[in-house]
C-alpha cells in the first residue's frame, strides 16, 4: 500500500490561491506557502511542482471557481446587460468577504521583476481571456444591431475590462461593494447610444 497523503490537496490549493491573491506571486514566499498549506517543501514540490507551477494551478483554480459568472453574463440577451453583469460579477468577487479583496490576476500583475516573466505572461493571458470573450459577444451584438453602427466591439470590451481592473484596485484598497457598484453605474452612463 502507498503512503497516505498527509494533506487535503483541494484545501491546500485553495490556501495557495488565497496567498497568491493576497500577496502576489513574488510577495508569496515558499515558507508562506508551506506554512499556510500545512505541508512540507518536499510535499509541495512532489505534488504541485515548483512555485511557478503551483501559481499556475492556483490561477487556474481562481478562473474555474471565481470567474464562472462570465458564462451567465455573456448569455444575457442585450449587450448593455452583458456589460453590467460582467462588471458586477467582478465587483462581487473583488469584495467577497470570504476571500482576499481585489482580483488575483490584477494584484499579481502590479509588481514583478524579470524572474517572474513567465508568471506575468500567465497573468496577462488570464486578464485577456474575459476581454476576448466580451469582444466576441459584442461583435455578435453589433451584427444583430444591438450596438450603434461604427462601435468597435474590441474597444468596448477593453473599456469594460479597464473598469473591472480599476474596481479591483479600488477593492484591494478597501472600497466596498456599494462603492464599486456606484462606479459601475457611472461608467455605464457612457454606454454607446445611437446618435441618428
Amino acid at each position: 500500500m502507498g503512503r497516505p497523503r498527509e494533506f487535503d490537496v483541494d484545501e491546500a490549493l485553495q490556501t495557495a490561491m488565497e496567498l497568491f491573491w493576497r500577496k502576489g506571486y513574488e510577495g508569496t514566499s515558499l515558507n508562506d506557502l508551506t506554512e499556510g498549506m500545512g505541508i512540507t517543501k518536499p510535499s509541495l514540490y512532489g505534488y504541485f511542482g515548483n512555485k511557478e507551477e503551483l501559481f499556475r494551478k492556483a490561477l487556474d483554480r481562481y478562473e474555474r471557481t471565481k470567474l464562472c459568472f462570465l458564462e451567465r453574463a455573456l448569455a444575457e440577451p442585450k449587450a448593455r446587460a452583458v456589460a453590467e453583469k460582467v462588471l458586477k460579477g467582478f465587483a462581487d468577487i473583488q469584495t467577497d468577504c470570504s476571500t482576499p479583496s481585489g482580483c488575483m490576476a490584477v494584484s499579481g500583475a502590479l509588481a514583478g521583476g524579470e524572474a517572474a516573466a513567465h508568471v506575468q505572461k500567465s497573468l496577462l493571458e488570464s486578464r485577456q481571456r474575459p476581454e476576448r470573450l466580451l469582444t466576441e459577444r459584442f461583435q455578435r451584438a453589433a451584427d444583430e444591431g444591438d450596438l450603434p453602427k461604427g462601435q468597435d466591439p474590441a474597444e468596448l470590451a477593453q473599456y469594460i475590462m479597464t473598469i473591472s481592473q480599476g474596481t479591483a484596485v479600488q477593492a484591494a484598497s478597501g472600497a466596498d461593494r456599494d462603492a464599486l457598484y456606484r462606479v459601475i453605474e457611472t461608467s455605464l452612463k457612457c454606454w454607446p447610444k445611437d446618435t441618428d
